[in-house]
Formats: C-alpha cells, structure tokens, sequence
C-alpha cells in the first residue's frame, strides 16, 4: 500500500494556493480541470518531495476547487485520505470480512471508498490499471457518504 495525499476543499483557489504555496511553501506539481464536473484539482507537494512527487512516489495535498458556490459545513471541506493498493478486490474483501462498509464499491476495477471508524473517508485506488469489473462489486450499490 502507498499514501497518496490528502484532499482538501476550498471556496476560494488562488487565496488557498496562496496559503499554501506563497506562504506555507508547497509547489503546485499537477493541475487538473474537468469542465463536466466543474471542479479543477491542484496537487501540491512539499519541497523536498518534488523529485519524488513527479515519479508519483511522494504524498501530496490536493485542492479540491468546486466551481459553484457551496459552504462546506461539519468537517465537509477535509476529503478523503487516499491509498495506491495492490488488489483492490482482496483488500474490499478482507475489509468488509472485517465488518467495513464498502461505501463506494470498487465497480470499475479501479476506485473504492470506505470511512475509518471515526467517519474520514478513505479512498482505495488499484495500482496500474483497473482490474476487470468482478462480482460481486460490479452489482453492488453505494451506501452511505464518502
């Protein structure tokens, strides 16, 4: 298993990415805007990490910037935490064996999500390509939040 990052919201993105990158000193490393889903995403990494974050080998904070207008009350501007594994199917299974909610089944072979008994989401993302849809995640339902 490899940490990802951390993804955080935020309502305004050049007064975050001055926070974070001005002030705190974090490099803006990735950048990603999807016009369908409204939201453009900027991974950021400390300096030491840069090198390592270009191999996709060190953790980084994400930005999450929604573009339209939204408050994010009782702790919904914190994410999710997120993992690189290597068999997403094994791990949901060992995870729901254990008594785990899968709140957002691994359908696509590619991404799960599950919350840590004090309710962070954590996300599950398979390591080098998705796996082929398999039951019984392909048929299986969200439930919950993530």
């Amino acid at each position: 298993m490899q940490y990802l990052h951390t993804m955080v919201r935020v309502k305004d993105l050049e007064q975050s990415l001055d926070f974070y990158c001005d002030k705190l000193g974090l490099v803006e490393v990735r950048r990603m805007e999807n016009e369908k889903g409204r939201f453009t995403l900027v991974f950021l990494a400390a300096p030491e990490d840069i090198e390592r974050a270009k191999e996709d080998a060190a953790p980084l904070v994400e930005l999450t910037y929604n573009w339209d207008t939204e408050d994010y009350g009782g702790g919904r501007n914190f994410g999710h935490l997120a993992y690189r594994v290597d068999d997403i199917y094994g791990l949901c299974q060992r995870l729901m064996d254990g008594g785990v909610v899968i709140n957002r089944p691994p359908r696509d072979g590619h991404m799960a999500f599950v919350r840590s008994p004090d309710g962070i989401s954590i996300e599950l993302l398979q390591k080098g390509e998705a796996l082929a849809p398999a039951e019984p995640w392909a048929s299986m339902s969200n439930t919950g939040a993530w």
